[in-house]
């Protein structure tokens, strides 16, 4: 490892650190995540996969056609609280996973990266499908996880049966993220540049549920949501990596970290925008506060089967949780295209 790489690693490790302590004095409220499950996704269950303990949930028959529903951030599994129950009932075995740094998941040693670059979540659930022996699934998702579906599609189309995608295609270069955007657009992008400093690795840690809950405010300008909803998935974010995936993340965006050199040849890949193959749905609310491309942008993206849909009714950013009959439904329609 060279020096800037291993700078880079202590830095994100001293902003982890500092939210480990402010945990233990009691002023980040529940500590390290949530395992008990919730009435509508049943108990929280642990598997080992890749370089992961990986909690998810899991409902519908074990022998239904397998769907993997992907949350972003600053959001976990009850973004799918109620279109899970609506998928199981119509016969799906739903798996619904904590990304890396959320939840009950938890690396399996204490010497791997806390690496938060674009394709290591995709390799997560490729592993996650490995660990649950799921051939294919259908893969739906938003924000990081939508991201993480359209690599997955990308990369290995054979794990996927189809796909929905809010906010269309969002697999992203370092390069291309260079570029600079219009000052409305940067504007949107506020919390990428508080990210890439140290006042804000440590702000982030210091103010989590606060911050995290203004997210959810400026993406859903019309979801209100009650204090209960918002606690309910901030219990996810006290786990002892959260932080040091999330700045890694918008930092290696940037290009301020670097990402393993392992990954290199599958980032080089995906900087040169594959199209994607498979049959697919992509979604948008029409209350997006969420910094997201136009329908148009992306369509030409998707090379094979193909629908967009937009949701209207003030739907924002976390669009499975505030419209999830449209979710539910979509992800039906898509396995069928």
């Amino acid at each position: 490892m060279n020096d800037s790489v291993d700078m880079q690693r202590r830095r994100i490790v001293g902003a982890t650190f500092a939210m480990i302590a402010l945990a233990e004095a009691g002023v980040m409220g529940t500590a390290y995540g949530q395992t008990a499950g919730s009435a509508s996704l049943g108990p929280i269950r642990q598997i080992d996969a890749g370089v992961l303990s990986v909690g998810y949930a899991q409902s519908g028959p074990s022998d239904g056609p397998a769907v993997i529903l992907l949350h972003g951030w600053p959001y976990d599994i009850h973004s799918y609280a109620d279109v899970a129950p609506r998928l199981a009932s119509a016969g799906y075995r739903v798996i619904v996973p904590y990304l890396r740094g959320y939840g009950s998941t938890r690396f399996l040693s204490t010497g791997t990266p806390r690496n938060g670059q674009q394709v290591v979540t995709a390799l997560d659930i490729v592993a996650l499908m490995d660990a649950l022996k799921i051939d294919q699934a259908v893969l739906g998702g938003y924000d990081w996880g939508a991201r993480t579906a359209d690599i997955i599609a990308a990369l290995w189309p054979e794990r996927v049966k189809a796909l929905v995608s809010v906010s269309g295609y969002l697999i992203g270069s370092q390069a291309a993220n260079k570029k600079p955007l219009p000052p409305s657009a940067e504007l949107q992008w506020w919390y990428q540049y508080y990210f890439a400093t140290e006042r804000g690795a440590l702000g982030y840690a210091a103010n989590l549920d606060a911050f995290n809950k203004l997210i959810w405010q400026l993406a859903s300008p019309k979801w209100h949501f009650d204090d209960a909803t918002y606690q309910r998935s901030a219990a996810s974010f006290h786990n002892p990596d959260h932080v040091a995936i999330v700045i890694h993340n918008y930092r290696w965006r940037l290009g301020l970290a670097q990402g393993e050199a392992q990954y290199d040849a599958l980032e080089q890949r995906l900087a040169a925008a594959p199209a994607i193959s498979v049959p697919t749905i992509t979604l948008e609310g029409d209350a997006n506060g969420a910094p997201h491309p136009e329908p148009a942008a992306y369509a030409k993206k998707f090379s094979g089967k193909y629908l967009h849909r937009n949701i209207s009714g003030g739907i924002g950013h976390n669009l499975p949780q505030e419209a999830p009959d449209a979710f539910a439904q979509s992800i039906q329609q898509a396995a069928q295209l």
